[in-house]
């Protein structure tokens, strides 16, 4: 043969193969609840572990809002798409059952951050919701000896991590005469979730104690209370890590806060699904719980904690 029509071929052969093998790669999808800050951890544990899984292409995809709907939709668009295995945040688990169940029967289908247990989603790969809510209470324990009247904030008042965290919170202030008189939702619109605080400082008076149940809560807590000239006088405890929780905490406007790991549900939900699609079950457990611990963060480990998240996120 020719050796020119030899190279050709070959080089036409390398050419059409090239798709062949984008395609081989395994696609997998880690979608978000609502587009937030908090979600930015959970990224760079995607990315890391994209590093070290080559034979795999892996997706961090927020939905345009944060809606049943509209993430239901998207999981529509990616198994459309090709995609072999999905792991998400439910916005809203209890109507979410039926689309959950159809994307189930179709992929792998896993649950972080929020669950949705009665769908046929395959684990959950998050906090213990109901344990960071306790400890969110034992921090409004100790920094209110005498009691408190307390208003929590959350986004999905019907979310399954919102329901556990509050339910947490009020299992651990039992007896001790702190009350947590209601939640407010504001189904993550930001400017809601800072008019809820507003009111509540201009209608209860009496509140002596907030509690922010999402990661922007607390942020919009701050921003009320630095507004109304109250910064100190209202006791507050967060949850999760962003900047202005945390320099609430560093400068003492904030009790504490709960934070939980993101990175590892990125990093190793997608080391889990990888692992499934081959075959190995072995890290899903018989009661489909893979619990990452959260912990409190205050004033005496703030410093040590923020560093580690510049680290994870790359500065």
């Amino acid at each position: 043969m020719n050796v020119k029509l030899t190279v050709s071929i070959v080089a036409l052969a390398a050419v059409l193969a090239g798709p062949a093998v984008a395609q081989d790669k395994k696609q997998l999808a880690f979608v978000v609840n609502a587009a937030s800050d908090f979600w930015k951890l959970a990224e760079a544990g995607v990315n890391k572990a994209q590093s070290e899984l080559p034979n795999y292409e892996l997706q961090f995809r927020y939905p345009a809002q944060g809606t049943a709907a509209l993430q239901n939709a998207l999981m529509d668009d990616l198994v459309a798409a090709g995609t072999d295995a999905i792991m998400i945040s439910s916005a809203d688990p209890k109507n979410s059952i039926d689309a959950f169940n159809r994307i189930a029967a179709q992929v792998p289908l896993f649950t972080t951050d929020s669950d949705a247990p009665a769908s046929n989603r395959i684990a959950y790969l998050g906090s213990s919701n109901t344990l960071a809510g306790v400890q969110a209470g034992e921090i409004a324990v100790k920094a209110l000896p005498n009691g408190a009247k307390c208003m929590g904030f959350v986004g999905f008042l019907g979310a399954d991590n919102a329901i556990e965290r509050i339910a947490g919170f009020r299992q651990a202030v039992e007896g001790k005469g702190i009350e947590l008189v209601d939640v407010r939702g504001d189904d993550v619109d930001f400017a809601r979730a800072r008019s809820n605080v507003d009111d509540v400082l201009a209608a209860n008076p009496d509140i002596n104690c907030m509690v922010g149940f999402y990661s922007y809560n607390p942020p919009k807590i701050y921003e009320a209370l630095q507004a109304a000239g109250k910064l100190g006088q209202v006791t507050v405890i967060g949850f999760d890590e962003d900047p202005i929780t945390l320099g609430a905490v560093r400068e003492g406007s904030f009790a504490g806060t709960v934070v939980q790991d993101p990175y590892q549900w990125g990093y190793q939900g997608m080391h889990l699904l990888a692992k499934y699609l081959e075959g190995d079950k072995s890290g899903v457990p018989a009661d489909g719980l893979i619990i990452v611990p959260t912990k409190v963060i205050d004033k005496a480990n703030v410093d040590a904690f923020e560093a580690e998240l510049k680290e994870r996120i790359g500065g």
